[in-house]
């Protein structure tokens, strides 16, 4: 089947060529009742538009191109989600390149790769450090460049939320509820974002004068924070609360508690990080610090087309950080373990030994 025309539409329509390519093109001096009658033919005859015809004839919209992390992991999906739906209400477009390693080169080549789709503004949400992220802009040249995970004082244009204050809300929950024997669970070292949540709880435990009783590394995903967690607490480190830097190996945290014969919150409260939709399915729902992903999505894309419109923007924007109390987080259990909670772990103490004898 041939594709449908613009000569057919006009057809359709009863109205010249020239009629139905004002309304495609959005051209003025097009009145409301003829506008609506092509409108009506293009619907009808299903008709598509020519993307590469109308960039040929100067009547580009914005393409947005984001570079993003694995988008397996939920936080980078709830991103892209929210920037396709603000550019789609903004009438531009999106293209996404996925970053494969978890390298600064793998970010330059997923970048170069917008630019030779001649995108409008990039959008990185790719863990940068600032030399790096400062590389990555000089090499979009005069195309608009905006990074979702950087420090807040590197010298690009980004919006990002605030370390400090997750960090912040995390531990004075823990502490306000009598805590002391605090574990984090931190990302990757390499991660940007990782390494300014782990220096933000020092920051703040030392406010109160408390060093972590363990301090282990997963790789943001939950089989991470299950093999870290489970390895801390086999090697007899058994803190009464956790930090956790994502939701994700928040959630494997939980599994290794309650695998070793104890249970989250009575036993060991969690904090996850980020409040990704599917945390507060949790069986207990996690308590978790919030990013707003989607609004973090929505003004990403607004920053953009307000750069290609020349208004005047910020060039660093913080964005507000909460936390959110659900079921992993109760005081430390000062009564001791219960009768049940004994027999429990001595189960618990007994395959492990099992598990460590040589077989015969």
């Amino acid at each position: 089947m041939k594709p449908v025309t613009l000569y057919n539409v006009a057809d359709h329509a009863g109205v010249s060529y020239q009629t139905v390519s004002r309304v495609v093109n959005q051209a003025p001096h097009v009145s409301a009742k003829t506008r609506e009658k092509v409108e009506a033919a293009m619907a009808e005859l299903n008709y598509i538009p020519n993307s590469a015809a109308q960039q040929l004839a100067g009547k580009q919209s914005p393409l947005i191109g984001v570079a993003t992390a694995n988008l397996a992991l939920h936080a980078p999906s709830q991103i892209v989600s929210a920037i396709k739906s603000r550019a789609d209400r903004s009438g531009a477009s999106v293209v996404i390149s996925m970053v494969e390693r978890s390298s600064v080169e793998a970010c330059q080549a997923a970048v170069h790769n917008l630019l030779a789709r001649r995108v409008t503004g990039v959008i990185v949400n790719f863990p940068l450090e600032e030399k790096d992220a400062i590389a990555v802009a000089a090499a979009c040249g005069k195309v608009p460049v905006l990074f979702l995970d950087v420090s807040d004082q590197t010298a690009v244009n980004s919006i990002v939320f605030s370390h400090d204050d997750g960090a912040r809300l995390g531990v004075e929950h823990l502490v306000q509820l009598g805590h002391q024997h605090i574990a984090l669970l931190a990302g990757p070292h390499s991660s940007v974002s990782a390494r300014l949540r782990l220096a933000g709880w020092h920051k703040y435990l030392a406010h109160y004068q408390l060093h972590p009783v363990a301090e282990i590394e997963g790789d943001w995903s939950a089989i991470s924070g299950f093999q870290q967690t489970m390895q801390m607490l086999n090697g007899g480190h058994i803190p009464t609360a956790m930090l956790v830097a994502n939701d994700q190996m928040a959630l494997g945290a939980m599994r290794a508690i309650s695998e070793f014969g104890l249970r989250v919150a009575s036993d060991i409260s969690v904090i996850g990080y980020d409040d990704t939709e599917d945390s507060s399915c949790y069986i207990p729902p996690l308590t978790t610090i919030r990013q707003d992903f989607p609004l973090l999505g929505q003004s990403s894309v607004d920053w953009l087309m307000q750069v290609s419109l020349g208004e005047l923007t910020t060039k660093n924007q913080l964005l507000p950080i909460s936390l959110v109390t659900r079921k992993t987080v109760l005081p430390p259990n000062t009564q001791g373990a219960s009768p049940q909670q004994l027999a429990d772990s001595l189960i618990q103490l007994a395959r492990q030994i099992s598990r460590l004898q040589p077989s015969r």
